[in-house]
C-alpha cells in the first residue's frame, strides 16, 4: 500500500515489482497475491488495462491512518485516558501537527462537542 499511496495514480504489478526489487528479491507472483489480497479485501480498485489490470488504492493514506486511530480509541473503556496518554507519547513536533490539526477543524466549522451534553 505504501507504494501505491506514494505514486498517488494506478499502478501495475509490474511496477510494484520493480520498485521493491530495487531493495530486495521478490517474485512476480508474491506481488501479485498480495495485491489481489488487498482488492479482495477492499483496499484496492482494480481496473483491467489491456493484459495487465491498474490498482489503485481506495483511500487514502491519511483517512487509513485516521481509521486506525478511530479504531484503537474505540477500543478503550477510558477515551479521556487513552487520550491523555496517546498525547504524552508524542514528539514537540507531533504536537504540533495536532494543535495545527485542530486549528484547521475549528476553521471549517466542524463541531467537536458531545452531543448530549
Amino acid at each position: 500500500m505504501t507504494r501505491v499511496w506514494r505514486w498517488n495514480r494506478p499502478v501495475t504489478v509490474r511496477e510494484v515489482l520493480e520498485d521493491l526489487q530495487e531493495e530486495r528479491s521478490i517474485a512476480y507472483t508474491t506481488v501479485m497475491t498480495v495485491m489481489d489480497n488487498l482488492h479482495q479485501k477492499g483496499w484496492m480498485r482494480r481496473e483491467q488495462q489491456g493484459r495487465a489490470y491498474q490498482y489503485a488504492a481506495v483511500s487514502t493514506r491519511a483517512a487509513y491512518s485516521a481509521a486506525l486511530m478511530h479504531e484503537a480509541w474505540s477500543a478503550s473503556d477510558n477515551h479521556a485516558a487513552a487520550l491523555v496518554d496517546f498525547f504524552g507519547m508524542m514528539s514537540p513536533e507531533e504536537g504540533e501537527a495536532l494543535r495545527d490539526a485542530l486549528r484547521v477543524v475549528q476553521l471549517s466549522g466542524v463541531r467537536l462537542d458531545v452531543p448530549g451534553r
